[in-house]
């Protein structure tokens, strides 16, 4: 049996050992106030025989004891009928004695808690005992489903601290994974660096060298952002509009001329505390993301607009579009619905804009088979 499959068998044991304890309680809180209900009737029973002797007492009959029964009852409410007449009543307010609209209701109350007691206090005449149940029962009532909101509430919390904790672990991994791979990729691209020298001292078209040379400040760059995964990255003052255009134009030279590209920005600089390196995978992210949704082929339109306080980049394509019930869950990590990938873009995307950048990520509108904007929105620096 492998690790997981133990871990599965013993949670399922914990959830079956706990479902059995909060069976036990849940059956004992029952009982026990079935046992409180059936005492209270019988404590009702001797008050209709204490009832019964005040009633058929005379000069010679002792009714010390009829009282005491009478007045040790501080908690059971209870009414003697006769007829529509209130013969006795014990722990009701006079308001409801004294009103017979609230009389009538506060009987039938009493008649859905318990069952009435009809007795013959003398040959042939019968009055009724209506009573509920005491402040003690109604609490002992309510017991069970204050039990069931407390296990409610300490699963969620469970459930959220394993969320959590699931999140967390699977953070560390995919931060210990991105400084392997840039640590990886580090030692080769030094070696292309030092051929690159090489080839300059060469006899060959100069072109060649500088092509190069893009390809590995390009993979110079990846390696960067890898490195800044999981660690706290520095923001420096930078003009937001020009390192979103230098980021975008370089995707734009790289990606096939059936695909328009459109920018409209500001001409004056919008200064913002960012990391350009993060900036730059930001856009890029949602850019390829953007020309997957048009296949290749269609109009890529990205503006930059701002307010008082904040600058707002929209990234607007013409592909398929995204349902709206899908807003949300396209930024989780592994949701994908491409047959190749990890679903790690816009997840990906979402962290470093809200989290490193202190900014918002959102879908801004979508239609289907017209399109799709998204908006960044960044805090700039107040003139």
């Amino acid at each position: 049996m492998s690790f997981s499959e133990r871990t599965n068998t013993t949670r399922w044991i914990i959830i079956s050992v706990c479902f059995i304890i909060i069976s036990l309680i849940l059956w004992n809180t029952y009982t026990f106030f079935q046992i409180f209900k059936n005492e209270e009737r019988l404590k009702m029973n001797l008050f209709v025989k204490a009832q019964i002797s005040i009633v058929n007492a005379d000069e010679n009959t002792d009714v010390e004891l009829p009282l005491q029964i009478f007045n040790n009852n501080t908690s059971i409410p209870g009414i003697i009928m006769l007829y529509d007449k209130v013969v006795s009543a014990v722990n009701v307010p006079d308001e409801i004695l004294n009103d017979k609209k609230k009389r009538t209701a506060f009987l039938n109350k009493l008649k859905n808690e318990n069952e009435p007691i009809t007795f013959e206090y003398a040959p042939g005449k019968y009055q009724t005992l209506y009573y509920g149940n005491s402040s003690l029962l109604n609490k002992l009532k309510y017991y069970p489903i204050a039990l069931l909101l407390i296990i409610f509430l300490c699963i969620a919390l469970i459930y959220n601290f394993y969320k959590s904790t699931k999140m967390a672990t699977q953070n560390k991994l995919w931060a210990g994974m991105a400084k392997e791979t840039a640590h990886q990729i580090g030692t080769p691209l030094s070696s292309l660096i030092g051929w690159v020298e090489i080839l300059k001292t060469e006899d060959i078209d100069p072109s060649i060298s500088t092509e190069i040379e893009k390809d590995i400040e390009r993979l110079q760059t990846i390696t960067d952002r890898f490195s800044k995964i999981g660690s706290v990255p520095v923001l420096e003052l930078h003009d937001i509009v020009e390192e979103t255009k230098t980021a975008y134009e370089y995707l734009q030279s790289r990606f096939s001329k059936q695909v328009t590209f459109l920018f409209n920005a500001p001409d004056s600089p919008i200064l913002g505390m960012i990391n350009p390196t993060l900036h730059s995978w930001t856009i890029e992210n949602l850019v390829k993301n953007a020309i997957d949704a048009m296949k290749g082929k269609g109009t890529l339109d990205l503006q930059i607009e701002q307010d008082t306080h904040q600058v707002k980049i929209n990234i607007k394509d013409s592909g398929t579009g995204i349902p709206k019930k899908q807003f949300k869950t396209i930024f989780e990590t592994g949701y994908t619905t491409k047959k190749r990938g990890w679903g790690l873009g816009l997840s990906l995307t979402k962290r470093i804009v809200e989290e490193y950048h202190n900014g918002k990520i959102k879908v801004l509108n979508s239609e289907i088979g017209k399109g799709t904007t998204f908006q960044i929105s960044l805090n700039k620096k107040v003139q």
